[in-house]
């Protein structure tokens, strides 16, 4: 069987990286690398679609928040796990309003809804600077109306109660096992959309961008299993920062630079281990 070798060299080795056996022909016609993101960009500040990505990002992010955090609180207020969904319904909460929020805003803004995302996304060089920081500062508002609803329907006795949802480290384990969990399981998050959206890929398989979601919802249902356990989850910024700041308590802001720190570098190294090992970016740029 012929195989067909990409218009690429892999770094300095003599040999070149080779399609795998099973799919479609690449060709130029079809697929080309798509151009890096400028860093500063003033004419997006002009655009409605750019006002209008951001609006997205506020109502996925508002919507993420609202039917997740009032899913775990539900599951809190029950005497026992088995009178309730539990952690697999809380999972599924998460990773099925990621699939649906992706489906519905991919389009639109990119279907982000977690500044771990576009941070990662930002890194890559797959928006600008200017969209980046618009972007988080939108999903975090966003999250914090989601968790401000849900105060508002369960009350002020019972939030507190309930302690509003908030990420912490749970009794166990330490900061650095938090720190470690949400460092590996944003990186499976993040690693998952870098996969799912692959231009390449993309390119190669038509089916791929209406698959796009699914992946990156059940990553996040996976991840939620293996880490609620210890953190409560996090892996998203403004969804640690909306519920915390609702909250408001000492105990929600003692751990929290847990949930910004651990998701950005797990961010980081997902960015870095798909643009340059997996992808093989600045090495065929050099070629």
């Amino acid at each position: 069987m012929e195989n067909r070798e990409e218009d690429v060299k892999v770094g300095a080795s003599k040999f070149r990286e080779r399609q795998a056996i099973g799919t479609a022909a690449q060709t130029e016609r079809d697929y080309k690398e798509a151009p890096a993101a400028p860093l500063f960009e003033a004419g997006e500040l002009k655009s409605w679609s750019f006002y209008r990505a951001g609006i997205a990002e506020f109502v996925a992010t508002f919507l993420f928040l609202y039917i997740t955090v009032l899913t775990v609180m539900g599951v809190k207020r029950e005497p026992s796990m088995c009178s309730s969904v539990g952690i697999q319904g809380i999972a599924w909460a998460f990773g099925g309003m990621i699939f649906a929020l992706v489906y519905c805003t991919a389009g639109i803004s990119g279907g982000h809804i977690n500044p771990a995302v576009t941070f990662g996304l930002f890194l890559a060089r797959k928006l600008s600077l200017t969209r980046a920081i618009f972007y988080i500062v939108m999903q975090c508002l966003g999250a914090i109306c989601g968790a401000g609803v849900v105060k508002g329907f369960e009350g002020n006795a019972r939030y507190e109660i309930l302690k509003g949802g908030a990420n912490m480290v749970n009794h166990g384990y330490t900061k650095g096992d938090g720190l470690g969990a949400e460092i590996v399981g944003t990186f499976v998050l993040v690693y998952t959309v870098f996969s799912a959206t692959d231009a390449k890929r993309n390119a190669r398989d038509s089916h791929v961008p209406v698959l796009a979601p699914l992946p990156i919802g059940f990553a996040v249902f996976l991840v939620h299993l293996a880490t609620i356990p210890i953190t409560g989850t996090g892996i998203n910024p403004a969804r640690s920062l909306g519920a915390a700041i609702i909250y408001n308590r000492d105990e929600a802001w003692d751990d929290h630079w847990v949930f910004w720190v651990g998701p950005f570098i797990g961010a980081a190294l997902a960015a870095v281990y798909h643009q340059i090992v997996i992808r093989a970016i600045p090495f065929k740029t050099r070629a």
